[in-house]
């Protein structure tokens, strides 16, 4: 049921029309001119306005501008004794959805209510989407860190240069990139995001530059690839140290040239799309390795940004908390308000090595399991991961174990320990988290694809 305002300084047509509405069994408040009114909304959560025109002190048509002047987006309902064609326009300018006659038909007033009252519905959840779809893309923290980041994003803001994003797993990194776009001259366009780490090496060059028809087996119709999508706007390329090293020569091109030719095809096609790459990988390294190429990395990195970890703006999390607070209660139903200073402080302490993300998954779940309105530090103790426990090493000896050699006649390998040992930490983690991937991801700080190769390369097998 809603909550409506009727304002009249005619006392009999406000008891009518409360009566009205009540056997709907709505909530109806009264107002006996336009300043009461403006009171009452100051005041109380209002869901419809039916609102007359002509009033003592101050006027509907007063009463409207002082609501748009305010940003007010409540529903009003015109209902006057004095209409006319030239009244209605004026009232339809001025913010009105509808326009009634006094005295005004019982069954009509009800269907503009409704109609009224669905798009106000309508409206706020819109608002309420398109602010949690910001909220994703927010930059929350004011700490020197998040300040020198913000720095950072306004100078590529300013250019339509290329831009490499580094940074851990779970910093931001594409909301570091979404930022760029919003505030540059290409906002209007689109902002297409490829995860280079999830595509198959097979498929990689089709989804990036297209295909022809017949380009390969199964392509039955021409491709548009993400390069072309993101004409005008955009293109992130996630994770970009996991490119194929056959397709970095071909990257390279079409961002110098800004020309790809789609796979199968031989005519150029021009596309105008600002490239911004991120990765967690330290692509100098790879650099050494020859695992990526040097041309492509300094075409990449004319502007280079590196997202600092959670651990380095540890004064961030009491505002990244009650950011993901606020974020979660819009978006589900939760009895919790608020973080007690010592779960704030417990937050605080730890290392977060997943971590916003990390952060944003506590979040959510502590408002999914706290018992009251308030979450404890006791609350944070018991969600927060558990270190990986090691293996105390033995203790040295001076001479030979009794009864065999000092040293067995064969020694593995450093490769075959190195992988013994990975395998050892990455079957503890899972077990640890029941073999549930995403959690144990988030804890080793890696993302899940990263995890799934692992467990593929190490021949671990994963239970039914």
């Amino acid at each position: 049921m809603a909550n409506l305002l009727i304002v009249d300084d005619e006392k009999n047509m406000r008891t009518a029309v409360r009566r009205l509405f009540a056997i709907e069994g709505h909530q109806v408040l009264e107002a006996a001119d336009g300043q009461e009114a403006i009171d009452r909304l100051d005041s109380d959560d209002i869901d419809l306005v039916i609102l007359d025109l002509e009033m003592p002190r101050v006027n509907g048509f007063a009463v409207l501008d002082r609501m748009r002047e305010r940003g007010d987006r409540t529903p009003v309902i015109i209902l006057t004794g004095h209409g006319s064609i030239d009244r209605a326009v004026q009232a339809v300018r001025r913010g009105a959805g509808d326009f009634l006659e006094k005295p005004p038909d019982p069954e009509r007033l009800m269907v503009a209510a409704r109609n009224a009252l669905r798009i106000g519905a309508l409206d706020r959840e819109n608002r309420e989407l398109r602010d949690a779809l910001q909220g994703e893309v927010a930059l929350i923290g004011t700490g020197p860190a998040t300040v020198a980041l913000r720095g950072e994003i306004a100078r590529a803001v300013a250019t339509d240069s290329p831009v490499l994003i580094g940074g851990e797993n779970g910093t931001g990194k594409e909301v570091v990139a979404r930022l760029i776009h919003a505030g540059s001259a290409r906002r209007d366009g689109p902002f297409v995001a490829v995860n280079c780490a999830a595509l198959p090496a097979e498929l990689f060059e089709s989804e990036l530059f297209g295909a022809e028809r017949g380009a390969f087996t199964g392509a039955a119709r021409r491709r548009t690839g993400r390069f072309e999508r993101a004409a005008g706007g955009t293109l992130f390329l996630d994770e970009i140290g996991d490119i194929p090293t056959a397709l970095q020569a071909k990257l390279l091109r079409a961002i110098e040239s800004r020309n790809i030719e789609r796979l199968g095809g031989e005519v150029p096609i021009a596309v105008d799309a600002r490239v911004i790459a991120a990765t967690n990988r330290d692509l100098r390294a790879a650099l050494a390795s020859g695992d990526f190429r040097a041309d492509l990395y300094y075409r990449i990195a004319v502007l280079p940004i590196e997202v600092p970890p959670l651990r380095a703006r540890r004064e961030d999390v009491p505002a990244l908390v009650d950011h993901f607070l606020r974020q979660g209660r819009a978006q589900r139903p939760s009895i919790v308000r608020r973080f007690a200073p010592e779960a704030i402080a417990a937050l605080s302490a730890h290392d977060f090595p997943g971590n916003v993300r990390e952060l944003r998954n506590l979040v959510e779940r502590l408002t999914l399991i706290a018992a009251g309105e308030v979450v404890t530090a006791a609350d944070v103790r018991a969600v927060l991961p558990v270190p990986l426990t090691t293996t105390a090493a033995p203790a040295p000896t001076t001479g030979p174990p009794a009864g065999g050699s000092a040293v067995p006649e064969t020694l593995p390998t450093y490769k075959e320990s190195l992988r013994e040992a990975e395998r050892t930490i990455l079957l503890a983690a899972l077990e640890r988290h029941r073999w549930q991937m995403a959690r144990t991801a988030r804890a080793l700080g890696i993302e899940r694809s990263h995890l799934y190769r692992k467990i593929k390369g190490l021949g671990i097998r994963v239970p039914d």
